[in-house]
């Protein structure tokens, strides 16, 4: 038995060696295709020396790396990961693997893969430089301690400055992110993700131009990359350029089906054409592939206000769905107490925090809440978050007692800030809407959290106390179901007055002899249920005409879908206008072109809303079941219209009709509306702050209370 054992072993032996010697010759022609760019002579040839020694690691380590080049990166993870058992000990396979899997969105793996190497090559510029991209998705701030060990080491790695500028950029830090990308570029000036990652900064700094530059050489460099049409969407979406915009996702798409930011920003371009359901889809896809990424969690929760069987439970575990993959990691780590005195009369410091402290519908909302505070009770500091300045700036500059410039501040700051400024009710004013700061919030740097009139719709946060609105807005039965308390006020919005004083006019159709229908709101709000609607009540107004009037509707891809949907719910073509953007006084002029307004559903109008009703334009409502389709309905009970409210669609087009008919009362009404509306504590600045007063007091005063 023991001399057939040791016959097999000498066998093995002389194969072995026959094998060594076979594969030797091989192995060398193999290197030398490689060498000369012979690609796919060089893969097969290392092919066939595997064939015949399977553990040969040069072979296994230099097909891993052609099969990295060729993006066949789960073919490379295999291969370089049986290499590095064969020899443990080289950091440059290690190298390769941790690349494999980084590509294959595998960052732990990856992350283990380049701390090896660096255990074997202590002072390796490019593994730490590698181990940054790898930690990214992960960790922001050991990522950015990697990129800056590395450039320690090598100051003139392209690799690394590109890095910690995409790093910057994600912590809102967009000034120190240009020097970075700056420092890439002058190394490496045809940098394609550099260039990409710069117009991201450059976006965000308002400069398009530039952006939109920087994207076009991008992608010029390097079109099957996808960065650059991702970034050029980024940059025509903020211009609302929407074809061009969703062209370069669907190019971003095609390159990397697996691209979950590709999903997310076409779920947003889908949106904004109003094609919800496709969006939603966009965004669920995007979330597959990346189930914690917070735009495109918060994205699906704004346009979830736009379907039309979306309840308020439905609305409420979306935002939970933030909580659960966010804000509950991020409120376990932070966790802090406050030394905030409790004296329950003293003045109270209250912290609002937007992105919209400027020419936004949001600001015309809160700003009366800031601007007729009791200044001898509350001091306010308004904390800004984003680079957009202008004359309405200037005013939130002058109303704040403290003005904060957040807008390069990473959210770890910005809570810092917030503790150290002492404020006692910290307001948000955002929700899930673009530019909020919902990660502060998590972190609870405020001993009382409240959210409102930004958004108003519920944040999902545990962390934020109270959420404002009214009883038809939330109704008591639904309230359960929220994460905050609900306090009531006046109206769950409110509106500052007209700017200057407009002339009115008597009812149009008296002079014109036809009807005008005006729907002044934004068109991803306008649902083919509402222009099923307005069709019933264009057949049954006879001459009647619609007048729609948005921004978006500059973009010729935006008017040509809107009018295709119109068409197919029956609005006859040569029955509508179309108008675009104008300055303020101009679009608040054009009310005086209508007769009657058509609030949108399911998704209602807010600002849109009010400045009709202000303009003497009476507006017709449909009442739903979640917040956003019941915000028309609440303005109108508040200021005393509720008969122009109801819950539906049958409801809606009799109210139009019935109220065209009568021009009689509807010119009575007109002519009474303006002041019907100042005289409403919804819409009272005066009154309606003094309501917010007081609710602040009463939580400061249970938060005393709470301690005893």
């Amino acid at each position: 038995m023991s001399n057939s054992v040791g016959q097999r072993a000498f066998h093995n032996a002389r194969l072995q060696k026959r094998q060594k010697a076979d594969v030797l010759p091989l192995l060398g022609q193999a290197l030398q295709l490689h060498k000369q760019g012979l690609i796919a002579e060089a893969r097969t040839a290392y092919r066939l020396v595997l064939q015949l020694a399977p553990n040969q690691f040069i072979a296994l380590h230099m097909l891993g790396s052609l099969e990295t080049d060729a993006k066949n990166y789960e073919q490379a993870e295999i291969l370089l990961s049986r290499a590095v058992v064969v020899d443990p000990q080289s950091a440059d396979a290690h190298m390769g693997r941790g690349i494999a899997l980084n590509k294959l969105r595998r960052h732990d793996e990856a992350r283990e893969s380049y701390r090896r190497v660096l255990a074997l090559r202590p002072n390796y510029a490019e593994a730490l430089s590698n181990l940054g991209n790898a930690s990214v998705t992960l960790d922001l701030k050991e990522a950015l301690a990697c990129y800056d060990k590395a450039l320690a080491i090598d100051g003139n790695l392209a690799e690394a400055h590109n890095g910690r500028g995409w790093v910057l950029y994600r912590l809102n830090n967009f000034d120190e992110a240009l020097a970075s990308l700056n420092r890439a570029l002058s190394i490496r000036p045809n940098y394609a993700p550099a260039l990409a990652n710069r117009a991201g900064a450059l976006r965000e700094l308002l400069r398009f131009d530039e952006a939109m530059a920087d994207c076009n050489r991008a992608i010029a460099l390097a079109p099957d990359d996808m960065s650059g049409w991702l970034g050029r969407a980024g940059v025509s979406l903020q211009i609302q350029q929407m074809a061009d915009a969703l062209h370069d996702c669907e190019k971003a798409l095609e390159i990397d089906p697996e691209a979950a930011r590709a999903h997310l920003l076409r779920g947003v371009c889908l949106a904004e054409l109003g094609r919800v359901q496709e969006a939603i889809a966009s965004f669920d896809r995007a979330l597959e592939i990346q189930p914690d990424l917070p735009s495109a969690i918060s994205n699906k929760i704004f346009t979830l206000d736009f379907l039309a069987d979306a309840s308020v439970e439905l609305h409420q575990q979306a935002r939970r769905v933030w909580w659960e993959q966010i804000g509950a990691n991020i409120a376990a780590e932070a966790a802090r107490p406050h030394d905030n005195n409790r004296d329950p009369d003293r003045p109270l410091v209250l912290g609002y925090v937007s992105s919209d402290f400027n020419a936004h519908s949001a600001a015309f909302i809160f700003k009366p809440v800031l601007q007729y505070h009791d200044r001898d009770q509350f001091e306010v500091v308004c904390y800004s978050c984003s680079s957009k300045l202008d004359p309405a700036t200037e005013e939130f500059q002058k109303i704040a007692d403290r003005w904060r410039d957040a807008s390069q501040w990473s959210d770890d700051r910005l809570a810092e800030e917030i503790r150290a400024d002492g404020i006692d009710i910290l307001i948000d004013l955002s929700g899930h809407t673009k530019g909020n700061r919902l990660g502060v919030f998590a972190r609870k740097p405020a001993p009382i959290q409240a959210h409102g009139w930004g958004h108003g719709t519920g944040t999902g946060l545990p962390t934020i106390d109270y959420l404002f609105s009214d009883p038809v807005a939330i109704p008591a039965e639904v309230r359960h179901l929220f994460a905050e308390t609900v306090v009531d006020v006046p109206c769950f919005v409110t509106l500052e007055p007209l700017p200057i004083e407009l002339a009115q006019v008597s009812t149009p159709a008296i002079s014109n002899g036809f009807v005008t229908f005006g729907v002044f709101n934004r068109v991803s709000k306008i649902s083919d249920q509402a222009a099923t609607a307005w069709s019933r009540i264009l057949e049954r107004v006879p001459g009647s005409r619609l007048l729609i009037k948005d921004v978006a509707l500059d973009d010729q891809l935006v008017r040509d879908n809107l009018m295709a949907r119109l068409a197919s719910c029956g609005v006859p073509a040569e029955r509508v206008e179309l108008l675009g953007k104008t300055l303020r006084i101009d679009h608040l002029a054009a009310y005086n072109r209508v007769d009657i307004a058509l609030d949108p559903f399911p998704q209602n109008g807010g600002v849109s809303t009010l400045e009709a009703l202000q303009m003497g334009v009476p507006v017709v409502a449909k009442l739903g079941n979640s917040l956003p389709s019941r915000a028309a309905g609440s303005i109108l009970t508040a200021i005393g219209l509720p008969d122009w409210v109801t819950d539906s669609e049958e409801g809606y087009v009799d109210i139009a009709v019935s109220r065209a008919a009568e021009l009689g009362d509807l010119d009575r009404l007109r002519g009474e509306l303006p002041a019907q509306v100042r005289a409403a504590a919804a819409c009272n600045p005066v009154s309606y702050a003094q309501a917010v007063d007081e609710a602040y007091r009463a939580m400061w005063k249970r938060y005393c209370d709470s301690a005893a």
